[in-house]
């Protein structure tokens, strides 16, 4: 039996079921009761039920959800280096406290749908959300689904809900720091072509350092690039080629990706790191040692990011923490070979 049957013998909305079977405020005693009566019936036991079976040490387990979507979190997203390096981090964390990690890929169209169905058969203590692009009500349904959630990779600061997001103005704004440093003026701009919360917050470090700094981003240096291909984009060759003499002395690549499809882009239009153009990545993912030159980029505390949501989710399920938060973390600049001072370029 699934909530939407239990919604309809009841009457009632998917909400109202899912209120009830958590414990939740909302709806009337009568309600409530009709709802759990019909739910126990059809051989659905309550997730209140099942989460103090779980807290009294039955079981112990979070579940890892990924919102895959044909942008940036693709289906096979758990091999992408920097899901790759995170999940391990949440592996790692899960395992020392002693909890079990369960990972699932979910379309962001069937968000709703899905969980429901993952947690019907495999319910879980709680839910570490990969949230990249989702609004607010995705976010408001999940929690109705399952209250001890996290959210990673978006921020609401007005929702009533936890998440938890790498600083990404931040990291943007060290890594301008760093190139105006290095005594580049005109630092052109590599976007992503599929928009998200990070991107826009990075896109803002880069402009609040730019403009603190008496200069700005010009349109004609801002480049468009696939946020999940790392090899050479022929639209990105062409546009260097063609102002080959006339580019920024510098790039900032929105993350390490697009810094690496861009360095082998400059290859093959005849420019080189950093000889004639630096660049600058954001992720520190293992692929940005490997890439000739090692490329300079913002290092993401994905351990960190890791301990703060397990430890959250571990507060929540054992003592009945209800305070929400909202936690950013800082990032670090991390220098290799894909930079240099303006005045050694040749």
């Amino acid at each position: 039996m699934k909530i939407e049957d239990i919604a309809k013998l009841a009457n009632v909305s998917k909400s109202a079921v899912s209120l009830a079977l958590n414990g939740k405020p909302g709806i009337s005693p009568e309600t409530r009761l009709k709802i759990i009566n019909i739910a126990k019936e059809g051989g659905y036991t309550p997730r209140i039920q099942a989460r103090t079976e779980k807290t009294s040490g039955i079981t112990q387990t979070l579940r890892f959800v990924a919102c895959t979507n044909s942008g940036i979190v693709l289906e096979q997203y758990a091999q992408q280096p920097f899901f790759m390096e995170l999940i391990r981090c949440f592996e790692e964390q899960c395992r020392t406290n002693g909890y079990s990690l369960l990972f699932s890929s979910v379309p962001s169209d069937q968000l709703e749908q899905r969980i429901d169905q993952l947690e019907t058969e495999n319910e879980s203590n709680g839910i570490i959300l990969l949230g990249t692009n989702l609004s607010k009500e995705h976010i408001r349904l999940i929690k109705n689904i399952q209250p001890n959630l996290v959210v990673l990779d978006t921020c609401f600061v007005t929702e009533q809900a936890n998440f938890i997001v790498m600083n990404n103005m931040m990291g943007a704004y060290q890594a301008v720091q760093h190139l105006l440093e290095l005594g580049h003026r005109r630092i052109g701009y590599v976007k992503s072509n599929y928009r998200m919360y990070n991107f826009d917050m990075r896109r803002k470090g880069v402009l609040a350092c730019l403009e603190e700094n008496g200069e700005s981003l010009k349109e004609a240096d801002v480049f468009t690039s696939s946020p999940t291909a790392i090899t050479a984009q022929p639209s990105l060759i062409a546009q260097f080629q063609e102002r080959k003499g006339a580019l920024p002395t510098a790039l900032f690549c929105e993350c390490d990706y697009i810094a690496i499809s861009v360095i082998k882009s400059l290859a093959e239009a005849g420019l080189r790191v950093p000889d004639d153009i630096s660049v600058v990545g954001f992720d520190n993912i293992h692929e940005s040692m490997v890439i000739t030159p090692e490329l300079t980029t913002i290092h993401v505390e994905k351990e960190t990011i890791a301990k703060m949501a397990v430890k959250k989710l571990m507060s929540m399920i054992e003592t009945g923490d209800c305070v929400n938060m909202k936690a950013f973390v800082d990032t670090r600049l991390v220098l290799r070979k894909s930079s240099r001072p303006l005045q050694d370029l040749t």
